[in-house]
């Protein structure tokens, strides 16, 4: 069980004090080999079965540097707007990892390969937030531990631990943000959108999936509270690894909360990391937070320096792809839709998806109708984003032009995507296998309305009337004796020529 703090409401929190942020995102980059060494990064092998002496840290093991790495770490830099240094240096972060056999991790301290840029974010209302970036340099992963016989999974009540090494060693970049200042109430915001932003410019430029939920991207939340703008930083605590927008804004609010309630009744924060609880949206206290000396930072002697030579930088940066906010804003315009249907789309994780369908085949409105439609509320009911759902837009596309070219209606279209979603095959197996098309053979269709009109001839004599608004209980009818697959529009028409009545 989570042990909750006593908490000051969120609205007096920011009544009495002024939130400053820093955020440090680990990204995991899609390289096929190890940062220092040529052992694999797929995920899903047996533990162990990926290491060799370098990422093991046995004696006379040398490492080597992954270019792609390097080339990954020059493009985020150049995505957030950061100088490429034209010299850099890996450095040894001593600190006990039980699960980093070197007993050390090579990163970049004091001379990160970028630094000194920012990132715009785009708020809910439209605002945009500018987030400075203090840095974003190289680094390696640790291992994972298994903590095993207890109930929850972590070490506490444990009976032993295991270790699986095959993770050591994989490539990270860490960005770092300068302080976050002015973004007041709306801080837990401002961190969530920015964490989003990042994900996106990630998946853009190709170097890693950025997947929060498979811990392929992970934020530390550092906060502080100071009693107005003006004055000096408060101390900070740094909740760790972080790993879904939802709850980077969730943490960043309690620890507001918390922050605030410990200085109003007189207590002092102790800089500290603290463990995120999904379960409640709670932090509970990790350990005491070392400073930079504590690590004994010293540069990596069996490493060369990184100097990326002027021209290939520039080359890296003319093949940049469209930013994220700039290709959203285009797309806006051209699919004529709100800043707020936009901002929708972006949250549901939908952009790619609909993009992909509309090169499909399908027009902008269907594609962005399946999608933030039906599909939307499969993807909520299932916790996860659209992209993930089994179903391509390929599928979805057929689905719309069936739709477009009268062979199915919205009823049945759902019903298809269902069968798609369920494994069922394509659209059009789905389509063959459910017995989904729409009726069109008029005769059937004329036989249907006929006994419509004769079981409701009080609805009928009511429309011959003039009350055509009445014509609906009859259309409901004839899609109910054809179960839904009749084509609505031409039912409609049928109905008021027998009646002989005209709209």
């Amino acid at each position: 069980m989570t042990t909750f703090t006593e908490l000051l409401s969120y609205e007096d929190a920011l009544a009495s004090y002024d939130p400053v942020m820093g955020l440090e995102v680990h990204v995991e980059l899609g390289t096929k080999t190890k940062m220092f060494c040529g052992c694999s990064t797929e995920l899903g092998a047996e533990p162990n079965s990926q290491t060799c002496p370098t990422c093991l840290g046995l004696p006379g093991s040398l490492p080597v540097v992954n270019a792609i790495g390097v080339e990954s770490a020059i493009k985020i830099g150049l995505a957030l707007n950061c100088e490429i240094a034209e010299w850099c240096r890996f450095a040894r972060k001593n600190y006990f990892y039980p699960d980093m056999p070197k007993n050390f991790q090579t990163s970049q301290y004091d001379e990160p390969i970028a630094f000194n840029g920012f990132l715009d974010v785009q708020l809910e209302d439209g605002e945009i937030f500018r987030v400075e970036i203090e840095r974003a340099h190289m680094e390696e992963d640790t291992g994972k531990s298994l903590h095993v016989g207890g109930a929850t999974g972590r070490i506490h009540g444990a009976s032993h631990s295991l270790l699986d090494y095959n993770r050591a060693g994989i490539p990270l970049i860490e960005i770092v943000t300068k302080p976050i200042e002015g973004a007041g109430e709306r801080a837990p915001e401002v961190a969530k959108a920015y964490v989003a932003e990042l994900r996106e410019v990630i998946k853009a430029l190709g170097v890693s999936e950025a997947r929060m939920d498979k811990g392929q991207m992970r934020c530390d939340v550092n906060l502080s509270l100071r009693p107005t703008p003006e004055s000096e930083f408060g101390t900070r605590s740094e909740t760790k690894n972080v790993n879904s927008l939802r709850s980077v804004e969730r943490a960043a609010r309690f620890e507001i909360q918390r922050h605030a309630a410990v200085l109003s009744s007189g207590g002092t924060i102790v800089q500290e990391t603290r463990h995120f609880h999904e379960e409640d949206g709670s932090t509970t206290a990790g350990r005491i937070k070392d400073n930079a000396e504590d690590y004994r930072y010293f540069p990596e002697p069996d490493l060369v320096p990184v100097a990326p030579a002027r021209d290939w930088v520039e080359e890296l940066r003319g093949g940049l792809p469209e930013m994220p906010r700039v290709r959203r804003n285009r797309l806006r315009e051209e699919w004529g839709v709100t800043e707020h249907d936009m901002q929708s789309i972006l949250n549901a994780g939908a952009v790619d998806s609909i993009v992909a369908t509309i090169e499909a085949g399908a027009d902008s409105a269907a594609a962005r109708k399946w999608w933030m439609g039906e599909l939307a509320r499969n993807a909520n009911e299932q916790g996860v984003v659209v992209d993930e759902l089994p179903i391509t837009p390929v599928q979805v596309a057929r689905v719309a032009a069936l739709v477009a070219d009268g062979s199915l209606n919205d009823k049945l279209a759902r019903k298809v995507l269902e069968g798609v979603l369920a494994g069922e095959g394509t659209p059009d197996e789905v389509v063959e296998k459910r017995g989904l098309k729409v009726v069109s053979d008029e005769g059937a269709l004329g036989a249907a309305v006929d006994e419509a009109i004769a079981g409701n001839a009080a609805i009928a004599d009511k429309i011959r009337g003039g009350k055509i608004a009445a014509v609906g209980a009859l259309v409901g009818a004839v899609m109910k004796t054809t179960r839904g697959q009749a084509d609505v529009a031409r039912v409609k028409e049928l109905i008021l020529e027998r009646l002989g009545v005209s709209e």
